[in-house]
C-alpha cells in the first residue's frame, strides 16, 4: 500500500534561503531511493520560513529503508538552519 509522507520544517531567523537550498538538495537522494514515487519541496505562501516536503512511497518499508541509508552527517550539519524541530507523518489515501 502506498504512503504519502508530509514533513514540516521551520527555518531559523535569517536562514530561510539556506534551508530552502538544503531541502531542495535532498530531492535527488529521495527520488533515487527504491520505492520512491515522487518528492516535492514547498515553501509556505504567507511565511517564507515554513516549508513542507511531500514524499510519495510505494510502501512504508521503502520509506524506512531510505532513512536507514540517509547520510546523517548532512542532516547534523543542517541543524543550525532549523528554527524548530522538524515534524512529519505518513498518510494513506482513502479514495
Amino acid at each position: 500500500m502506498s504512503i504519502t509522507r508530509i514533513n514540516h520544517f521551520t527555518a531559523a531567523n535569517d536562514k530561510a534561503d539556506e534551508l530552502a537550498a538544503f531541502l531542495a538538495s535532498l530531492v535527488p537522494y529521495i527520488s533515487g531511493c527504491d520505492g520512491n514515487l515522487g518528492c516535492e519541496v514547498l515553501r509556505q505562501s504567507d511565511n517564507e520560513h515554513k516549508f513542507a516536503v511531500i514524499e510519495k512511497w510505494r510502501s512504508v518499508e521503502d520509506h524506512q529503508r531510505s532513512l536507514a541509508n540517509f547520510p546523517s552527517e548532512e542532516m547534523q550539519a543542517a541543524m543550525i538552519l532549523f528554527g524548530a524541530p522538524p515534524s512529519g507523518a505518513g498518510y494513506i489515501a482513502l479514495t
